[in-house]
């Protein structure tokens, strides 16, 4: 296949990027940077400039492409929910939707399929313990309205005979960064624990398994829509850090507490960290894709390995 990224350095683009090239697909990363230099495992990539804030000639780049991978999005979790960065937030994501889409309207050979990125911060911060698959409602909270925002622009694709699919991340462990880039110097240096009252539901996932699962909806013409990526067997909070100390040899007894996390990041901004999805993979687990690590355990003790 030919595929073009964007977010392809971040830390899951970059993973995608060398499973496609592993394979022998074409890869073309989209960089707001003139050149890139090559990363390991990256070096067959073709990069070019884009502006995910304007119109403009990159957008010719998806004619005759087979497929688009769009990750690319301001980070959200650990900020100050202020007006500006809120903004910012929904931009990211929103905007250079529209102008990849609109890319594609003007493509003549337009990509078969569209998977981008979103967030099981799709369902809201009040959800508990309920178990939520991809058929459950949105919530009412700003990263909730942002998703929804984001998957409602990349459905427009589909009036151009695109198959759009919204991959709804859970918090994804690697060993470049995600969640663990957090959380694991906190715990190596004794200080680790549970976030708030520890009972929020942590929808983890490993990064082989998010790689697996954007493979599989390039691939299957049969997904589309949203999907769950999230391991089979989310968590609690205060299980993810006990596990977590465990495995690094490290105690995780020092907890964080709410309102200190609401002081700092503000209510709104903490919500996301103090809250939780039980989100579950069924779309995935229906089209029959395998996942390689369904506990947590084993899964983070391949990560830090």
């Amino acid at each position: 296949m030919r595929v073009t990224i964007t977010g392809g350095t971040g830390f899951i683009g970059s993973a995608v990027m060398r499973a496609l090239l592993e394979r022998g697909d074409e890869v073309t990363g989209f960089s707001r940077g003139v050149s890139k230099k090559p990363t390991a495992g990256l070096e067959r990539v073709t990069w070019k400039t884009w502006d995910p804030e304007h119109d403009g000639p990159w957008q010719d780049a998806l004619d005759g492409e087979d497929a688009v991978v769009h990750l690319a999005g301001e980070p959200a979790v650990g900020k100050r929910f202020t007006d500006s960065v809120k903004r910012e937030i929904l931009e990211s994501r929103v905007h250079s939707t529209q102008r990849i889409v609109r890319a594609i309207e003007k493509a003549r050979v337009k990509p078969r399929v569209l998977v981008h990125a979103s967030g099981v911060g799709f369902y809201g911060v009040n959800t508990g313990d309920a178990p939520l698959t991809e058929a459950a409602p949105a919530g009412d909270d700003f990263m909730a309205q942002v998703c929804v925002a984001w998957e409602a622009a990349a459905r427009e694709a589909q009036a151009f005979g695109t198959r759009v699919v919204a991959t709804r991340f859970g918090l994804v462990l690697g060993r470049d960064g995600g969640l663990l880039g957090k959380l694991v110097p906190i715990f190596r240096a004794f200080a680790g624990g549970p976030l708030g009252d520890g009972k929020q539901a942590m929808p983890w996932v490993h990064v082989n398994d998010v790689v697996g699962a954007i493979l599989k909806a390039l691939d299957d013409p049969s997904l589309s829509g949203p999907v769950n990526v999230t391991a089979p067997n989310p968590v609690s909070n205060r299980e993810l850090s006990a596990t977590l100390g465990r495995v690094l040899h490290r105690p995780a007894f020092l907890p964080a507490p709410g309102f200190a996390l609401k002081i700092l990041y503000g209510s709104e901004g903490a919500a996301p960290i103090l809250t939780g999805q039980r989100a579950l993979p069924q779309v995935l687990l229906d089209h029959g894709y395998r996942f390689q690590f369904t506990e947590l355990e084993p899964a983070l003790r391949d990560v830090l390995a």
